[in-house]
């Protein structure tokens, strides 16, 4: 299990075996190559349904919405706070 806390305040748990998945790998893959509606799919697969409403309602704005760019950027604080610690 990986805690994590972004810079926003955005605290979670995310099961290893969520970040060892192929399907996720997969997705991370469309997503860097252009497709950004992989974003949603990598959201499925990393985060409980729970904590990716837990992180909309964290990120909506007072107009409600939910911004892409900060899901993004949300979604990369997540992978670099995941990273094995160097030595």
């Amino acid at each position: 299990m990986r805690q994590v806390t972004t810079k926003s305040g955005f605290c979670l748990e995310i099961e290893e075996e969520r970040l060892k998945n192929m399907e996720l790998l997969d997705a991370l893959a469309d997503l860097d190559e252009g497709n950004g509606a992989a974003l949603s799919t990598v959201m499925r697969l990393l985060l409980t349904r729970e904590q990716k409403k837990a992180l909309y309602d964290h990120l909506r704005t007072p107009g409600g919405t939910v911004p892409i760019e900060a899901v993004a950027e949300t979604l990369q604080e997540i992978f670099e706070a995941c990273q094995p610690a160097k030595n």
